[in-house]
């Protein structure tokens, strides 16, 4: 079935060196498609207009449309990782070069913002326990990156080790 909605994600120049990079660190992605600049465009001919890639099945568009507009946390890309270790290699990978933001945002080389966060991180702050919510709220709000153990052992009420 086609993707109804597609991401449009507006660069400078570097749409193609964006998602290159997406795909080398999602290693599940590839170019789908380029289309580039024609005489008489908006940019100089020649020059890649769009590049459609698909990274774990999701097709997003890049477009090098120029420098007016920029990323902002307005909207991100959130990264559902299944473990600790798929958090630090996610976390590390997107933020380099880019910036490291609170409670699991990231802004990437590019600009654009990430989430990285654990799969079923709801659990935390979800359910009937409102004490469990807020310490958990309470940890993950002094955090960066975000750390699985220390956040489960402040829900469940363990003291930092």
């Amino acid at each position: 079935m086609q993707q109804k909605i597609i991401p449009n994600l507006w660069f400078d120049t570097e749409a193609e060196e964006a998602a290159n990079f997406y795909i080398s660190v999602f290693k599940t992605g590839s170019i789908l498609s380029k289309s580039h600049y024609t005489e008489g465009g908006m940019r100089e001919a020649g020059m890649v207009m769009t590049v459609e890639f698909e990274l774990g099945g999701q097709r997003f568009v890049g477009i090098n449309g120029g420098d007016q507009f920029k990323f902002n946390e307005a909207i991100s890309l959130q990264v559902s990782c299944e473990d600790q270790d798929e958090i630090d290699y996610y976390w590390d990978k997107l933020s380099e070069g880019g910036s490291e933001g609170p409670c699991g945002w990231l802004k990437d080389r590019y600009g654009l913002s990430w989430q990285v966060v654990p799969t079923g991180m709801d659990e935390f702050f979800s359910g009937p326990d409102r004490e469990r919510a807020r310490r958990a709220m309470d940890c993950m709000l002094k955090m960066g990156k975000i750390d699985v153990g220390e956040l489960r052992r402040a829900a469940d009420g363990v003291a930092a080790s």
